[in-house]
């Protein structure tokens, strides 16, 4: 272990005028043409209609082309921070002596792998390298249905594995916003969410929603059995990521292992977004499930190589065994060439010796207990939701109808962008709030977070009052909030005040947002 001596929690960026041009080849005017000429259009940006220009980046802040530095709450690809110097230097010298592939001995590859494995449970102590979190999960479904000698394959609604063909198949949140028609040998499981799910919190404990949730998916085995299929794997995020944010339920992971391995079947967990100490009690997400809880596969990427293309999975020896009797090898060109694995390394020693686990923990805790203080002052604020620096805030119409608010939360967006603070949404509807920084994010940038997100939401509360001592409600907008809306007054039924107030609202922060 190497100390990095750069502890970037108390980097502070400053903004120099015109210090960042000389980092442009051309001006933004003529990359937004360019872009728009030669990318394909489905290769999306950022902030669409006014999208930014980086051409730097440092710690937790990212800098445009005039300087401006804009604090990163989006990135967990950077996980120890843009441009970590002793990330940068690994990368550089290893870069300089050798590149190559893995058919060759190298000692960073075998000792990586075990620095890697030791922050697992034993039996996962077999690694592939490959060079994204796609690929990973491509793999994963390959060991699982050589294990198995089965096919089928169950995942959760709204979630996300992956870009190739096979992984995009077992990712509703994308396969079903296209004209693809979603496989026979894929059967989803119901989002196990205690808010606004098909089991909700006030209605049943953790326990109880845990246990229900687990029961949906033993019918679909159940279903599967019926039908001749049979189940090759389980995947699932140890904490859902496009899917909302959302923190599985007490009990389900547990009970869900148990009914795909009573059926034939393995389970894989997805730490691509969530693993290498982002949820701070843990280092990896699946732990939180209990130390009784286990995947037989673990897939890895994103953070693994803080933004250099490599990617990880792990399984037992059973499982690379019956891999290894398919009738052909495996390579990969790229997977654990020294250079990515040298990098990968670096960011280990960044994790430890800038104690980042535990800086999640502190700030996450720190963030949670205030958001919850500031649900109450909102009716738009509906869940707090997350562990460490993976945290989701769901917006809603209105506490009541708990309708999902994707244009307040786009506003939110663009109101954070104004402010230099880069946030982004998830979610089936697009309406959570997502936070997942690079994890040297400090509590003094969650401060200054939670400073302007009262802002914000202090002028969502102007911008819509309503007069609810009568039956008719006098709906008042703020003209500096929404541009062009004047007041006006409506009759309202007790019955219909509520809906009524969630369309309005809706109307309003439209405009406010163009």
């Amino acid at each position: 272990m190497k100390d990095t001596n750069n502890n970037t929690c108390s980097f502070k960026p400053t903004k120099v005028n015109g210090s960042c041009s000389e980092l442009e080849k051309i001006p933004k005017d003529e990359t937004i043409k360019m872009r728009e000429k030669q990318i394909g259009s489905s290769d999306t940006l950022f902030f669409k209609q006014s999208p930014l220009k980086i051409v730097k980046g440092e710690g937790q802040y990212m800098y445009d082309e005039n300087g401006n530095a804009y604090l990163d709450c989006i990135n967990n690809v950077a996980h120890v921070g843009h441009c970590h110097q002793h990330v940068v230097k690994a990368g550089a010298e290893q870069m300089s002596l050798l590149s190559t592939n893995s058919r060759y001995l190298h000692d960073n590859l075998v000792l990586y792998a075990k620095r890697l494995t030791d922050y697992f449970p034993k039996k996962l102590s077999v690694c592939y390298f490959v060079n994204s979190g796609s690929e990973a999960n491509d793999l994963a479904m390959r060991l699982s249905r050589a294990h198995t000698k089965n096919k089928d394959v169950i995942c959760i609604e709204g979630a996300y594995h992956g870009h190739l063909t096979n992984i995009i198949d077992i990712s509703p949140y994308k396969f079903k916003k296209m004209s693809a028609k979603q496989k026979k040998w894929v059967h989803l499981a119901p989002l196990p969410c205690s808010y606004n799910g098909m089991y909700r919190k006030e209605n049943h404990s953790d326990e109880e929603i845990g246990h229900l949730y687990a029961n949906e998916v033993k019918k679909l085995i159940d279903n599967a059995h019926q039908n001749q299929r049979r189940i090759a794997a389980f995947f699932a995020e140890s904490m859902i990521s496009c899917g909302g944010q959302v923190v599985l339920p007490k009990g389900y992971l547990k009970e869900v292992y148990e009914h795909v391995r009573n059926a034939g079947g393995v389970c894989v967990a997805d730490e691509v977004q969530v693993g290498f100490g982002r949820v701070g009690d843990k280092f990896w997400a699946f732990e939180l499930a209990g130390e009784d809880v286990c995947p037989d596969i673990v897939t890895i990427g994103k953070p693994i190589g803080n933004g250099h293309p490599v990617a990880c999975v792990v399984t037992t020896e059973e499982i690379a065994k019956s891999f290894s009797q398919i009738g052909t090898e495996y390579f990969n060109t790229y997977g654990g060439n020294p250079v990515s694995i040298s990098i990968a390394n670096a960011v280990l020693d960044v994790i430890e010796n800038e104690k980042l686990q535990e800086n999640a923990k502190k700030v996450g805790e720190y963030m949670l207990n205030e958001l919850e203080r500031m649900k109450f002052s909102s009716d738009h604020i509906g869940d707090i939701r997350g562990y460490g620096m993976f945290l989701g805030v769901e917006i809603v119409k209105s506490k009541k109808s708990k309708l999902q608010a994707s244009e307040i939360a786009d506003y939110i967006v663009a109101e954070f962008k104004k402010n230099y603070i880069l946030m982004s949404t998830e979610g089936i509807y697009g309406n959570i709030l997502k936070f997942k920084p690079p994890m040297c994010f400090s509590l003094e940038n969650a401060k200054h977070w939670l400073e302007v997100f009262r802002s914000i939401i202090e002028t969502l509360n102007e911008t819509v009052t309503v007069d609810l001592s009568k039956s008719t409600g006098y709906l008042r907008f703020n003209e500096s909030s929404t541009g062009s809306l004047s007041g006006d007054s409506c009759t309202l039924s007790e019955d219909s005040l509520d809906s009524s107030l969630d369309e309005i609202t809706a109307q309003t922060i439209s405009v406010a947002c163009n």
